[in-house]
């Protein structure tokens, strides 16, 4: 039953997702700009951005190193970005943060590295019920390639108290992310995703 539902995710939500993503994310980078892709993974979104826009060069972190990463990427231990101050255009974390137990001291870490913006996608979690789901998703997606899951999912508020205590500012702030096909959004989508671009204060 396990690997029938890893087989279904890998064939009917990964494709999707990792389009929808790319699509949305590439909207928010300015042309020419260098971005870092904190927790990579295998580099799919930064490949398929660059594809969207061939200007935008990317450089990838990640904590457990693929060899089939489709962009540059280093080792890094999770919670320094090893890298000097304001070096980057654009700091990326793509379902990052809550694999993570301090989410501001990484965004603290992005703050730093970037000139400009930081840019996330992450999860909403409001109810038990989000969190139930939010685990789920969690497990299915990333067991297979042993991701830490803490399961640190926040709120709306919270979020936007990292993201004030972090010295960032909010440009825009989406939460109509279609990354699931009909009738899957209906419980895996909702209001559980949103994409933020904040810039540096």
């Amino acid at each position: 039953m396990l690997s029938l539902i890893e087989f279904l995710h890998s064939r009917l939500v990964f494709g999707l997702r990792a389009r929808v993503l790319s699509a949305s994310l590439a909207t928010h980078i300015p042309a020419g700009s260098k971005v870092l892709d904190v927790g990579c993974g295998n580099g799919i979104i930064a490949h398929l951005i660059q594809k969207i826009n061939p200007t935008v060069s990317f450089q990838g972190l990640e904590v457990n190193l693929r060899p089939s990463c489709l962009i540059q990427c280093a080792a890094y231990d999770g919670a320094t970005i090893p890298l000097s101050s304001s070096c980057v255009d654009v700091c990326m974390f793509v379902d990052v943060l809550h694999h993570t137990v301090n989410i501001e001291g990484l965004l603290k870490e992005a703050q730093r590295v970037t000139s400009r913006y930081v840019l996330i996608k992450d999860h909403l979690c409001e109810t038990k019920f989000d969190k139930y789901i939010l685990s789920f998703m969690d497990w299915i997606g990333n067991r297979p390639y042993g991701v830490h899951l803490p399961y640190n999912y926040q709120s709306k508020q919270d979020w936007r108290r990292y993201v004030f205590v972090c010295g960032l500012g909010e440009v825009s702030w989406n939460e109509n992310l279609p990354l699931y096909p009909f009738p899957f959004n209906h419980l895996f989508g909702r209001n559980l995703h949103f994409v933020a671009l904040l810039e540096k204060s």
